[in-house]
C-alpha cells in the first residue's frame, strides 16, 4: 500500500491526467481512485471534494511547469528565441501526451476554464492567476525584443494578450481536430503575430 504523501501525490497525477486527457465532467472520483491505485476512503482523507483535487492538480503544474518556463523565457535567451523554444516546449508535451493517449489532448487550463469556469469561482480564478503569469513572460519577451530593434514594440501588454489568444485558440483548434499541425505552426505563427522582420522567421522557425 502507498504511504500517506505517494497516496496524495498518486491521486494529485491521475485527476491531472484524466482532465487533461478527457475532461472535468468525465472524471469521477471513482476514476481518479482506480488509477491512483487509492482507495476512495483515502480520496475524502486528502480532499474535501473533486473540486479541491482539481485545485491541487493546478497547483501542481504550476511547479512543474514553471521553473521550465523561468528557463524558456530567461533575459540571457535571445527575445525572439524564448518564443521558439516555446514552441518547441508546448509541441514536446502534446507530441508525449498524444503518444499516451492516441489522441490530442490540448491545453488543460482551457479545457478545464470553459468547461467550469463559470460553475467554480476557486478553479477559475486559479486559472487566470498561471495565465496571467504566462503573459508575464510574453510581455518581457515582447519589450526586450523591441528594445534590440527586432519588432514594432509598440502597446507589448496587447501584443502579449494577442500570444496568448493565440496559443490557446491553436491548442483548442489543434485538439478538435486531432491533429498537432497547428501546433507545428505556432513557431513561425508567433512571429508573425509580433511583426518580427521577414529574414529573422526562416532562421528561428
Amino acid at each position: 500500500m502507498a504511504r500517506p504523501s505517494q497516496a496524495k501525490e498518486n491521486l494529485i497525477k491521475a485527476a491531472y491526467d484524466l482532465i487533461w486527457e478527457t475532461s472535468y465532467g468525465a472524471t469521477s472520483v471513482d476514476d481518479i481512485c482506480a488509477r491512483a491505485g487509492v482507495r476512495k476512503g483515502s480520496f475524502y482523507h486528502f480532499f474535501e471534494s473533486k473540486a479541491h483535487l482539481t485545485i491541487a492538480t493546478l497547483d501542481a503544474g504550476r511547479a512543474k511547469h514553471f521553473p521550465e518556463l523561468n528557463e524558456i523565457f530567461s533575459p540571457l535567451v535571445p527575445p525572439l528565441e524564448r518564443f521558439v523554444r516555446f514552441a518547441g516546449y508546448v509541441l514536446f508535451y502534446q507530441q508525449e501526451r498524444l503518444a499516451l493517449t492516441g489522441h490530442v489532448c490540448g491545453c488543460a487550463l482551457s479545457s478545464l476554464g470553459s468547461e467550469v469556469g463559470s460553475m467554480d469561482e476557486l478553479i477559475r480564478t486559479h486559472i487566470i492567476d498561471i495565465f496571467s503569469s504566462h503573459l508575464r513572460y510574453y510581455e518581457s519577451a515582447i519589450r526586450d525584443a523591441a528594445r534590440e530593434g527586432l519588432i514594432d514594440g509598440t502597446d507589448a501588454p496587447l501584443k502579449a494578450k494577442m500570444i496568448q489568444h493565440y496559443v490557446q485558440g491553436a491548442l483548442t483548434h489543434a485538439r478538435v481536430l486531432n491533429d498537432l499541425t497547428p501546433v507545428h505552426d505556432m513557431a513561425r505563427s508567433m512571429l508573425h503575430i509580433l511583426g518580427a522582420k521577414p529574414d529573422l522567421i526562416p532562421a528561428l522557425s
